[in-house]
């Protein structure tokens, strides 16, 4: 069973000369990071926002593990989904154990079960609880704030994430360990998650799944190798910068590229890499070493090739 699902969804807005979302249809497979990626204008976050009901389709149905959306209560419907935005959202007033706290709260946690959760996730954000739990939002860099938010929308253990251009306003390099930061916490946590993005780069290097958007409709659903190797059409193929598709798919995770991979190269050899690693990794350790073949390791085991 999907963990989302997209049957024939359409939202207009009033006044609007065409709709925002126009008769989107998806299934986004339980565990995976699928990213919704476009130009502007293009109905991503229109798109995500009616996945917790913070905009309601005009037509068509949505469905999480099997029911309708709309057969919960719109509040019910957001605790058991976690969302993070550009900004944050951290409420100024609260410290960082407070703004955690929220959603467990709302779900009626005792206090014990609250503030283990609390240190839990700033445990596993690489947040160090008894130095930042006191802390306020002011007191945090622009890159901490993320990862804060990035754990209260954690905090309930929701299957879904619903994530809209989290990293859209960090400098460069913050940006970078924030994406490593989702890999990682993906691996352990497996979520399915919906990332809006017009990035690119950060989609390659994020995604299980893209899901390109024109005007309000999905164009093409598929892995980023099969997007970039076979775009379904002008469109698409200018906008993932495929006329550089050495460089692009060098931006690839190796995890990502091997269910590509014919079976001639996924036997055992040294030098390794990791399966979160890029394929811009993997490539100049062979350019490096000369080694025909590489180990991939899945945290720390032998895996493939």
């Amino acid at each position: 069973m999907s963990a989302i699902r997209f049957n024939q969804v359409s939202l207009q807005f009033p006044g609007a000369s065409r709709p925002a979302v126009d008769r989107c249809s998806c299934d986004i497979e339980s565990g995976k990071l699928v990213v919704i990626l476009g130009p502007s204008g293009c109905g991503k976050t229109t798109l995500l926002k009616m996945v917790n009901r913070l905009y309601e389709p005009t037509d068509g149905k949505i469905y999480i593990d099997g029911t309708e959306i709309r057969q919960f209560k719109a509040t019910a419907l957001r605790q058991r989904i976690g969302y993070v935005i550009q900004q944050s959202g951290l409420f100024p007033h609260m410290t960082v154990a407070q703004n955690i706290a929220v959603v467990p709260k709302l779900l009626g946690w005792s206090r014990p079960t609250i503030q283990a959760r609390i240190d839990e996730l700033l445990t596993l954000v690489e947040l160090p609880p008894q130095e930042y739990r006191n802390r306020y939002p002011a007191q945090l860099s622009g890159g901490q704030q993320q990862r804060i938010g990035l754990s209260r929308a954690l905090a309930g253990d929701p299957q879904v994430m619903l994530m809209d251009e989290p990293f859209g306003a960090i400098d460069a390099i913050t940006r970078t360990s924030l994406q490593d930061e989702i890999l990682r916490l993906q691996r352990q946590l497996k979520k399915t998650i919906l990332f809006v993005s017009h990035d690119v780069e950060e989609a390659l290097r994020l995604a299980d799944y893209l899901l390109i958007m024109q005007k309000g409709r999905i164009v093409q659903y598929d892995t980023p190798f099969n997007v970039l190797t076979k775009p379904a059409n002008a469109f698409v193929h200018s906008l993932m910068g495929a006329d550089d598709m050495v460089r692009q798919l060098s931006l690839l995770r190796v995890e990502t590229a091997m269910m590509h991979l014919p079976t001639d190269y996924t036997q055992n050899g040294t030098p390794t890499v990791d399966r979160s690693d890029s394929l811009r990794h993997a490539l100049s350790l062979i350019l490096k070493t000369g080694a025909p073949k590489l180990t991939v390791l899945d945290q720390g085991r032998r895996s493939a090739f």
